[in-house]
């Protein structure tokens, strides 16, 4: 089925995306912050929906240029829902993109149906942030820490930001020998991941965990068990939301579908029956 475009009237500029398929609308908001859009990775996982997904802030064809927070993120993702006509959406977010659907979830209460948060940066401390690096750090094999040292040591750019994520990519799986393909194309933006990282913890520091038991949409956090992000941070994250459900996939990393394939698709199935 052919992706149908749109581009989303939004600060400095617009914000690019493209919905496809039959169904409920499913709002996608991939990880980072900073990267490029991979959504489409889900694939099947996502058949029956309306998929609406798009690219975040600081790459093309979305806007470039900031303010790299999570409250112009969250602007940026209600623009988008206005430009294709929803009024309410289910929301799957992934890693940082599950965080930010809780930040919409907070604060346009009204526009959220249901929730499904794959493998997401948590709410408690910093959110599992330097536990995530640690672990991504570990899984790399001695040639690869030997590049990502070089690149650590050289001036910062995208380029350099795209290629150290390119060298952890593997840790992101239970078996890092067994991952899936770079998605091809995928960058990364340094300024929207050191902006937007900034404003997390600007954000986490401020108490934000303290506003998600006033969430009622339903709720399913899908962890996967072999995940460098610790399933610790979304356990925390879910006893803090009433109707929150906690799916814990054994053999699954950070994209716990590509090696439990259905997860996520019974995960949307569950949110889908509980929607009012």
């Amino acid at each position: 089925m052919t992706d149908t475009t749109f581009e989303a009237p939004a600060s400095a500029g617009v914000i690019a995306g493209a919905a496809e398929g039959e169904g409920p609308a499913l709002l996608l908001l991939h990880g980072g912050p900073g990267l490029s859009d991979y959504m489409e990775l889900l694939g099947p996982e996502v058949t029956g929906w309306r998929a609406i997904r798009y690219q975040q802030r600081g790459l093309a064809p979305s806007a470039a240029g900031g303010p790299f927070t999570v409250a112009q993120h969250a602007a940026d993702a209600i623009a988008v829902l206005d430009a294709c006509g929803v009024s309410r959406a289910v929301v799957l977010g992934h890693s940082w993109g599950a965080h930010l659907a809780l930040h919409l979830a907070v604060t346009h209460p009204g526009r959220v149906a249901g929730l499904v948060l794959v493998d997401g940066l948590g709410v408690i401390g910093d959110g599992g942030v330097a536990d995530l690096g640690q672990a991504l750090v570990s899984r790399l094999s001695p040639e690869g820490m030997t590049r990502l040292m070089e690149l650590a040591g050289a001036e910062p750019s995208d380029d350099a930001a795209t290629e150290q994520t390119r060298l952890l990519w593997p840790g992101y799986f239970a078996d890092p020998a067994r991952t899936a393909a770079w998605p091809p194309g995928l960058r990364t933006s340094l300024a929207a991941y050191a902006g937007t990282f900034a404003s997390i913890a600007e954000q986490l520091a401020g108490g934000f965990a303290a506003a998600l038991p006033a969430i009622t949409a339903p709720a399913v956090f899908v962890l996967g068990a072999d995940s460098p992000m610790p399933v610790s941070q979304g356990q925390q994250t879910a006893a803090l939301i009433p109707s929150a459900e906690v799916q814990v996939i054994p053999r699954a990393g950070h994209l716990p579908w590509y090696e439990q394939p259905g997860c996520v698709a019974g995960a949307l199935a569950r949110v889908r029956s509980q929607v009012r």
